[in-house]
């Protein structure tokens, strides 16, 4: 088990949500998404396969990533860097195909329900997340705390798969949010199965701030806590993206050995000191990643 200094023995309660489906507060008030990587729209210029005009309508619709209400056609060629005209022409093609709708109060444009298709489709053809559902389930039986499957997508972790148990708000539930790997212990637990010097490209690319007063924002320090995840089979972070959150995770890896995301338990720290989740959760959280490395 884990030996913890004196000071994170035991932690504040509660812990600062955000209401937005896509963002988590810091102890500064500022809003985090980790996003995915910008839409290539000048990527033509060097590859003859690549369609520039798909690659608009993806960034028409990735514009949404960005904010917290309806946009209307003037916000979404500002978000997307395309002319007006341009913008024009592909939101009317989306909205035809069902893609883009107004919303409710005619206020903007929102992503629309064929959206939901594709996200049906991804999550059924997934090898991964039909093998893990089962022994997820199990596992938030078991140890009743929030349970997440993630996948990564370069430097940040996609939630595919989120159980909940009790307590949660609307972000808590939503699948597809996103966090980024230097400052969770799904992060951790990645960057501990990638060579060092994998896992420093990772963090130099990344954005690393602080999101708590514990947030790690040191390269060698974040590489130490992988390092020690190497050792043990998994990662525990403390009050490193919400405050008063502790998450305990292990990566799953394919058949050759690399991480393509990791299983997670998060709970509270008013609930439980460092040395009792770590105690409470670690063989129930190895039991599953190592039977769905079996599967």
């Amino acid at each position: 088990m884990t030996n913890f200094p004196a000071d994170l023995k035991r932690g504040r309660p509660g812990g600062r949500r955000s209401g937005r489906a896509t963002a988590v507060t810091g102890y500064d008030g500022r809003t985090m998404i980790a996003r995915g990587t910008a839409i290539p729209l000048d990527e033509g210029s060097t590859d003859p396969l690549f369609v520039r005009a798909a690659a608009r309508a993806m960034a028409v619709l990735s514009a949404f990533h960005y904010v917290d209400r309806p946009l209307s056609l003037s916000e979404i060629a500002k978000e997307t860097g395309l002319d007006r005209s341009t913008t024009q022409r592909i939101v009317h093609t989306l909205r035809k195909l069902n893609y883009l709708q107004r919303d409710e109060h005619d206020r903007g444009f929102v992503p629309g329900i064929r959206i939901y298709d594709h996200i049906f489709d991804a999550m059924r053809l997934n090898g991964l997340i039909q093998r893990a559902v089962p022994y997820l389930l199990d596992l938030r039986s078991n140890v009743n705390e929030r349970v997440d499957l993630s996948l990564i997508d370069d430097l940040r972790l996609v939630y595919a798969t989120r159980l909940e148990p009790k307590r949660e708000v609307l972000h808590a539930m939503l699948v597809g949010l996103s966090v980024p790997i230097c400052c969770t212990s799904s992060g951790w637990a990645v960057l501990s199965r990638l060579p060092e010097e994998e896992a420093r490209d990772i963090l130099r690319r990344s954005n690393l701030q602080r999101f708590t007063p514990r947030t790690l924002v040191d390269e060698d320090e974040i590489l130490a806590r992988a390092a020690e995840a190497a050792e043990r089979g998994y990662a525990i972070a403390i009050e490193q993206l919400l405050p008063g959150e502790i998450g305990i995770a292990a990566a799953v890896t394919n058949t050759d050995g690399r991480p393509v995301g990791a299983v997670a338990i998060t709970a509270l720290l008013s609930d439980w000191t460092p040395e009792e989740f770590d105690r409470a959760m670690s063989p129930a959280l190895m039991q599953t990643v190592n039977a769905l490395g079996r599967s």
